[in-house]
Order: C-alpha cells, then sequence, then structure tokens
C-alpha cells in the first residue's frame, strides 16, 4: 500500500525550524498502515528535512553551526547567476538534503526519545513550503 499526504507551512527563511512531528504522525494515523516506512521530502532546494532533538537551545545550535560552516554573508557564485542572495542556503539544504525515511511499526512513527522530525527554510526570505509524506507498508 502507497499512501501519501503534505503538510503546507509557511516559514521565515534564514534556518527556520519547524517541528512537524505531530503532523507526520498524524498521516501515519491516517494511513493506517501498521508497518512499513515514511518518507518525509521537501519540495525546494533551500530547505531540508531531517531530525534533532526539538528544544530551543539545540535549535540554536544548529542554527550557530551553519552560521559558522556556510555564512549567509559570504560572496557565492550562485549569487552571481541569480542575484538573488541565497547561494548559502542552497548550499545548507544539499548538506541535510531533501529528505528522511523514518520506520513505521505498531501503527506508529518509530523515533527514539528525544528525536523529532523537523523542517528547516534555509532560504533568504519567508515562503509558503510543501513537504510531502508518503507511506509505503502494509
Amino acid at each position: 500500500m502507497v499512501y501519501h499526504e503534505k503538510i503546507l507551512l509557511s516559514a521565515n527563511g534564514f534556518c527556520d525550524v519547524h517541528n512537524i512531528t505531530e503532523k507526520v504522525k498524524g498521516i501515519v494515523k491516517n494511513s493506517k498502515v501498521k508497518d512499513g516506512l515514511v518518507l518525509v521530502f521537501v519540495l525546494g532546494s533551500t530547505a531540508s528535512v531531517t531530525t534533532i532533538e526539538y528544544e530551543p537551545n539545540t535549535v540554536r545550535d544548529l542554527q550557530e553551526f551553519f552560521e559558522k560552516i556556510i555564512p549567509k554573508d559570504e560572496a557565492y557564485h550562485h549569487n552571481k547567476t541569480w542575484g538573488d542572495g541565497n547561494g548559502f542556503s542552497h548550499l545548507r539544504a544539499a548538506l541535510l538534503g531533501p529528505s528522511i525515511s523514518v520506520p513505521v511499526m505498531g501503527g506508529k512513527l518509530r523515533l527514539g526519545t528525544w528525536q523529532q522530525v523537523v523542517f528547516i527554510d534555509f532560504d533568504n526570505r519567508p515562503r509558503k513550503r510543501e513537504i510531502l509524506v508518503q507511506i509505503l507498508g502494509e
């Protein structure tokens, strides 16, 4: 069986982190899949999906980490091509990737105790975002 829904949200960019765990859990419940795999995939090349312990200081650490390794104020070749100033956003998103897969067992998302599914918007402006959630299983 294959089941899918999407999550729509508004994000502010600049490493804006959203906990989408409960939304993904709700979609898994709607699917009625007992055992399988859920894919969470963001459409776009300036955002990512991953897991972290979603608490304010971990979120802040993550934001500061990205600013250290891929600073927003550097000169990026992409910015010369399009003039949109979001070269850093593409690199940050490429580092994490657009998706994760999480097991579904007994009809529930299988995550660790402190593990949450998060969406991160790296762009340099607010955007409306679409995240696809596809569940494969029985």
